[in-house]
């Protein structure tokens, strides 16, 4: 919540205001004061005029009555909401009976003497103090009156105080905050970067950071052993709900360190701000999961951990039956498996259902969807037919479904179940409200693959980037087997969010020039693209290991934001596209030659 108010009578020199609109008190009864604010909502009760004044700290009731004189009262009616006013008087308490208890400056009012119009006010296409709210593109064009709201207000408090909290907790453990370079070279090995053109050097490019990976590396081997960075950073990527083209992130590094002492450094943080926030008391160590635990329990390397539903595996039994479409893929090496969604089957009509299997189709490639439900100690659906009595038996054994309960499999490769019944799950969670939605659920799902197949290129690609250490248990792998390499890894989960990630890095010359061999990177790429780094390591690189966390998505899930754009105060669409300036834009021929860039854009409608 924002802060109530201050008084600002220290202050030599007062121009405008003596208290903020949050904090005047009944130990404020009979002085004299000035307060300054928007026109939050007016009534006229004839002899009367009530103003509420409004700032980002409260709400201030004023009564403008008969004895201030017709010529103050003519200029309170005159008033509209949104106008910008000062007034100066005489603090009293509210009539018997007329307090109100649900705002923190219900038990009086300001008596006028003097009000100055400071500003008029256009009628606004969003009003701060009324709960219908336009669409959200009208709110983003219009941001600068949409950040009046309360509501804003508050995301923006709750975004000051966490990243207070973690700036707190970090210095008291010993980091220093270093700034690293926001012009720096393009090493294309994530997203697309957001190049910015150089006029002193044409034709060539510097790069937006998407992370400060590489700089936070050199700070290790430069002796910096605990940095911190509330680091800016770019990608030029597809953007959903919570996710944006520019972030921020808490970036941390040590040296001297294993994941062991990342994570249990990053257990303390996050528990102190669980607790300073939210008032919550986290058991620590927060609980662990391998990667390969939670895609065979979940489906997610991000699980939402609040409620149960896991994934049950049928793909034996699928062997057994003569029901080819359970059969054929299992027989041809794919999975059969298996969500039961507990006391919904008269929830979900036929209707329902199909839409579930179109959901599964169309957005995760799955070629259909089985439905049971359980009734009287037996599965009944349409193809409840296709299996003997003891095999209806054996499905309740292994799912263990009882009455009531919705029993959904997919069966097609690992990755489409995964998918499938991720997306399932969290659909079906909370459609049918199976977690309080205020709650909170911490987890690190760490040992994730050290290397993924591109079957475009046909080649590996790291799994996180290529500095990234692996197993040291696995060395031996990368020669015969890197699909089974993992990779010394971890990311911070919380109510199914990927909150932060890092890794331990490579800090050995000789194990980094196999890794970039492995992913194809010859000896001329590595060079052009991370020579600066290659080069440091030769001079006494420490064994360290970093992480980050998004900051934007931190403070949603913390403050229960369904969307990331709510918790920044001027976020892009999901276009990319900033609706109150129109960034992007177009600019002249004579900028783009002085960059010595050709101007081949198109005239648009």
């Amino acid at each position: 919540m924002p802060a109530s108010g201050y008084e600002l009578q220290d202050y030599k020199a007062i121009m405008y205001r003596t208290h903020t609109c949050g904090a005047l008190r009944a130990e404020h009864i009979g002085q004299e004061v000035t307060i300054c604010g928007w026109v939050d909502r007016i009534r006229n009760q004839g002899g009367l005029v009530f103003v509420n004044l409004r700032d980002r700290y409260g709400i201030t009731q004023t009564a403008f009555a008969p004895e201030a004189g017709e010529d103050l009262l003519e200029l309170a009616r005159g008033l509209k909401m949104e106008y910008v006013v000062q007034v100066t008087g005489k603090v009293c308490a509210r009539p018997v009976g007329q307090a109100n208890p649900d705002m923190a400056t219900g038990e009086i009012e300001v008596r006028p003497t003097q009000m100055t119009l400071l500003n008029k006010c256009n009628q606004p296409p969003v009003y701060p103090s009324i709960p219908e709210l336009p669409s959200e593109d009208v709110r983003l064009q219009y941001r600068y009156l949409d950040l009046r709201r309360t509501a804003m207000q508050d995301a923006l408090m709750l975004r000051h105080r966490m990243i207070k909290t973690l700036r707190d907790y970090t210095d008291a453990h010993g980091f220093i905050e270093v700034e690293t370079p926001m012009l720096g070279r393009s090493t294309p090995e994530g997203a697309r970067d957001y190049l910015v053109p150089s006029r002193v050097h044409p034709g060539k490019y510097y790069a937006l950071p998407q992370s400060p990976q590489l700089y936070k590396q050199l700070l290790m081997i430069a002796g910096y052993d605990r940095y911190v960075q509330l680091a800016r950073c770019f990608r030029d990527e597809d953007l959903r709900a919570d996710r944006q083209p520019e972030f921020t992130q808490l970036d941390i590094e040590m040296s001297f360190v294993e994941m062991e002492d990342i994570l249990t450094f990053m257990d303390g943080m996050i528990a102190d701000l669980a607790k300073k926030i939210l008032g919550l008391d986290l058991q620590l160590p927060l609980s662990r999961m391998d990667y390969d635990e939670a895609m065979e329990r979940y489906g997610s390397d991000k699980p939402d951990l609040r409620f149960g539903m896991e994934i049950i595996d049928l793909t034996e039994f699928a062997k057994t039956v003569d029901f080819q479409v359970f059969r054929g893929p299992a027989e041809a090496g794919n999975r059969v498996r298996a969500i039961v969604v507990p006391q919904c089957a008269d929830k979900y009509s036929r209707k329902a259902i199909d839409e579930l299997t179109t959901y599964v189709k169309e957005d995760f490639k799955a070629k259909g969807l089985v439905w049971f439900k359980v009734e009287n100690g037996d599965i009944a659906s349409p193809t409840a037919k296709k299996f003997t009595d003891e095999e209806h038996k054996k499905i309740l054994e292994i799912t263990g479904a009882k009455d009531g309960d919705m029993i959904l499999v997919v069966a097609d490769t690992f990755d489409i179940t995964c998918a499938a019944l991720d997306g399932l799950r969290r659909r079906l969670a909370k459609e049918l409200k199976l977690y309080d939605p205020k709650s909170m659920s911490f987890s690190w799902i760490v040992s994730f693959p050290m290397f993924e197949w591109n079957e475009e290129d046909n080649k590996w690609d790291a799994k996180h980037h290529p500095f990234t250490m692996p197993q040291p248990a696995e060395l031996d792998l990368l020669d015969t087997a890197p699909e089974k390499v993992h990779a010394v890894a971890y990311d911070l989960v919380i109510n199914g969010f990927e909150a932060g990630g890092g890794t331990v890095r490579i800090h050995d010359t000789n194990l980094q020039a196999k890794i970039f061999k492995l992913l194809n990177i010859d000896d001329q790429t590595a060079h052009e693209r991370f020579g600066f780094l290659l080069d440091a390591l030769k001079f006494g690189a420490p064994p360290h290991a970093g992480i980050a966390l998004g900051v934007d998505r931190l403070v949603m899930l913390f403050g229960g934001y369904d969307n990331i754009r709510d918790v920044i105060a001027f976020p892009k669409t999901a276009r990319a596209t900033d609706l109150m300036t129109g960034a992007p834009g177009v600019v002249d021929d004579k900028q783009l030659d002085e960059l010595s860039i050709q101007n081949t854009r198109k005239e648009e409608n």
